[in-house]
C-alpha cells in the first residue's frame, strides 16, 4: 500500500504523522492484535499511544445518567493516569473524551474514516481539543467516507490500544457490544456498569456481565482490576509514562490526604472534613494512591493506609 503524494503533503504539517507498523513509535499493545493496520494516520502526539489506556464506550443516544457516568469516570481514570480511548461518535464517545479533556488528561480517538475529515460534524471542535492534548488517529487512507462497515472494523482498534473496555450503556444489538466482543478475543479487560430493569440502554452492559464482563460502580473498581496490568507494563516496555503516575509525590496536597486518612479505614466524605481538600481533588488522588500500592479500598466506600 503506498503512501498518496496529498498524503506525504499532509504528513508535512506539524503533528501529522504517518506511523508504519515497522516504526519504533509503533505501539506495541496494538501491534500484537490480529489484522494490525499496517499504517497509522494520526493527528496530534505519538507519545500518548503509548500510554496505559482505558477503552470507553457505549450508545449513541444514551441516557442523561449514562452521559453523565461515562464523563466521570473518564475524568477519574484520567486523573489516575489513564489516557482515555473512544470513537468519537455523539453519545458516550464524546461524553468519555470530554471527561479526560476535563482532568487534563490525554485521551486518543479512533476514526471509522480518512483522516482528512471529521464525522460527525458536530465533534468538530472536540476532535480539534483531542488532537491538541491527545491523538486522533485512522487507519483508512485519504477521502475514505464514513461507511457503516468501516466503524465495526476501527473498533477492534479501540479496544487493541488499550488493556481494558468500559461499556457504558448499550442496547442488547449495539457496536459497543461488538466492541467488547473483540476485546475479549485480543484477552483485555471487560467493564460494564449496571442500570435499571426498566432502560434498555442497560441491557447490552447486563448481558455482557452474565457472560463474565466485571460490574463496576466506580472508577477505583477500575483502578483495583488493571493496576497489576499498568504496573507490568510499566516494567517490561519502553512505555512514555503520564505525569500522573510518574511524578507521583507525597508532598503538598498527598500528604495532607495521607496524614488525615491514617491507618484507620475512612470514607471520601470523612477525609474530605478532615483535610480540608475537594471532593474531586480527593477522589483522583485516592485513586492514584491505590494504584501506586500506598492504600487499599475496603468494603462499605472505605480506604486504608498499607503498611510499608
Amino acid at each position: 500500500m503506498t503512501v498518496s503524494d496529498e498524503e506525504l503533503e499532509w504528513a508535512d504539517k506539524p503533528d501529522h504523522h504517518i506511523l508504519e507498523s515497522t516504526s519504533g513509535d509503533y505501539p506495541e499493545l496494538l501491534a500484537q492484535i490480529p489484522n494490525a493496520p499496517q499504517r497509522l494516520f494520526v493527528i496530534g502526539s505519538l507519545d500518548v499511544l503509548h500510554l496505559p489506556s482505558l477503552a470507553i464506550v457505549g450508545s449513541r443516544n444514551p441516557t442523561r445518567g449514562g452521559r453523565d457516568n461515562a464523563y466521570e469516570f473518564a475524568r477519574h481514570l484520567g486523573h489516575a493516569g489513564f489516557s482515555i480511548v473512544s470513537g468519537l461518535a455523539q453519545g458516550i464517545d464524546a461524553a468519555a473524551h470530554q471527561g479526560a479533556l476535563a482532568a487534563g488528561a490525554p485521551t486518543v480517538a479512533f476514526l471509522g474514516h480518512g483522516i482528512d475529515q471529521v464525522y460527525p460534524a458536530s465533534n468538530r471542535q472536540l476532535a480539534q481539543l483531542i488532537a491538541a492534548s491527545g491523538a486522533l488517529c485512522s487507519e483508512f487512507p485519504f477521502g475514505t467516507q464514513p461507511r457503516r462497515e468501516h466503524f465495526p472494523q476501527r473498533n477492534r482498534l479501540i479496544s487493541g490500544l488499550s488493556l481494558g473496555i468500559l461499556v457504558v450503556e448499550a442496547a442488547r444489538r449495539s457496536g459497543s457490544l461488538i466492541s467488547a466482543r473483540l476485546a475479549g478475543e485480543q484477552g483485555r479487560e471487560i467493564f460494564a456498569i449496571p442500570g435499571s430493569i426498566h432502560n434498555p440502554m442497560s441491557r447490552g452492559c447486563h448481558q455482557l456481565i452474565r457472560q463474565g464482563a466485571k460490574l463496576v460502580e466506580d472508577a477505583a473498581d477500575i483502578v483495583s482490576e488493571l493496576g497489576p496490568l499498568v504496573n507490568h507494563m510499566l516494567q517490561t516496555t519502553d512505555v512514555k509514562e503520564s505525569p500522573q503516575l510518574t511524578q507521583f509525590n507525597k508532598d503538598g496536597d498527598y500528604r495532607i490526604l495521607l496524614d488525615a486518612l491514617g491507618y484507620d479505614p475512612a470514607t471520601t466524605d470523612e477525609l474530605v472534613k478532615t483535610s480540608g481538600l475537594t471532593i474531586d481533588q480527593v477522589s483522583s488522588m485516592l485513586l492514584i494512591l491505590e494504584l501506586e500500592g500506598e492504600i487499599e479500598a475496603q468494603n462499605g466506600g472505605r480506604y486504608s493506609r498499607l503498611q510499608t
